[in-house]
């Protein structure tokens, strides 16, 4: 069995450490309600277990198989991106008071959680420094509501509770991340054909969302599409350039890389093909990877085939050219023929 890599062992003792930090002197039933964040403790406990199981197994003072330690790694990033939709409702439900027109500008969870805990009870936002959490365009707009919006401060027993649950948030996202680095460096092994198609770390982030490589397999397309989707504010500006229903697989090479007229295609195929590379990989069927490669390189053949093409009839396609709806070619033959039929009526007045 290969063995793991020591930086991620030195990663999760460091987590390990900073989850006594976050909980040493918090009451949980004090602080919180239980029913709002009943299941951090529990989760945070979930992850120490795993990564204690991560570490004997390396030390070979435990006897467990690789593939039940992925297995409880990927129900574990459910478990935890459950916790984090848990409190990002929580610090909504509560934040509100002060800025309720933040949740409409800022939807993920943790990005949310940062710029809470950023702006505290702040009235004057030239004083708050959101560079590196939000876009220059959505920071703009945050400000100028922030500064017209007729909110009340937080008493501090309440901003103080606010914080601690930004910290547990940003902690979860920190921990998921640990995981996901560990389900990473063990893909080429356990997924080996997916891993081929879409990289490895795009293969732990499919497999973490779906619940594993079993139910992975069972997902339609379209559903693996859209696996990751995220709800994007782009402030009033342009969609044109963003990437809409793109999840997981827009972080793929091949979607990078591919001709904007072609992006949609490769997204399916992309899809498609990571459906059958899985259920290879659950059937165990290859373990080399090489059917994955072969996915991989007709994907990208058929992309650059269509891309040589288009430029061969038409050179300027190099811009994405939107087309034209046929409900505005239908009104403008119309608007045509009108006036070819009204000409010689004009021609005798």
């Amino acid at each position: 069995m290969a063995a793991f890599p020591e930086s991620f062992l030195d990663d999760l003792d460091d987590l390990s450490n900073n989850k006594g930090n976050l909980i040493d002197g918090m009451i949980i039933d004090e602080a919180l309600s239980n029913d709002d964040l009943g299941s951090y403790v529990e989760i945070i406990q979930k992850v120490d277990e795993t990564l204690q199981k991560t570490s004997d197994l390396l030390n070979g003072d435990l006897v467990l198989e690789e593939y039940e330690l992925i297995v409880a790694c990927n129900a574990l990033t459910v478990d935890m991106d459950n916790e984090i939709h848990r409190v990002h409702s929580f610090l909504r439900n509560n934040y509100s008071v002060k800025f309720p027109k933040l949740e409409s500008l800022v939807h993920h969870p943790i990005d949310y959680a940062r710029v809470v805990k950023k702006i505290g009870n702040e009235t004057d936002m030239t004083r708050v420094d959101l560079q590196g959490l939000l876009s220059s365009a959505i920071i703009m707009v945050v400000s100028v509501i922030a500064s017209t919006t007729c909110g009340r401060p937080l008493p501090e027993e309440t901003l103080e509770k606010t914080i601690d649950v930004c910290n547990r948030s940003i902690a979860l996202d920190s921990a998921k991340k640990k995981v996901y680095d560990f389900l990473d460096s063990r893909m080429v092994y356990t997924a080996p054909n997916l891993s081929a198609i879409v990289g490895s770390a795009v293969a732990a982030k499919l497999l973490s969302s779906a619940g594993g490589l079993s139910e992975f397999v069972k997902m339609p397309d379209d559903t693996v599409r859209h696996l990751g989707t995220k709800s994007t504010n782009l402030a009033g500006f342009s969609r044109a350039s963003s990437q809409r229903d793109v999840g997981y697989l827009g972080e793929t090479e091949i979607y990078r890389s591919a001709h904007p007229s072609f992006k949609k295609y490769a997204l399916k195929k992309l899809a498609s093909r990571a459906v059958f590379a899985g259920q290879i990989d659950w059937l165990k069927t290859d373990l080399t990877g090489e059917t994955g490669r072969t996915y991989r390189e007709e994907i990208h053949n058929k992309i650059v085939k269509g891309k040589n093409r288009l430029l061969r009839s038409n050179p300027k396609a190099s811009l994405f050219r939107i087309p034209i709806p046929k409900r505005i070619e239908v009104l403008t033959a119309t608007v045509n023929a009108r006036n070819v039929i009204q000409q010689p009526l004009r021609a005798s007045l």
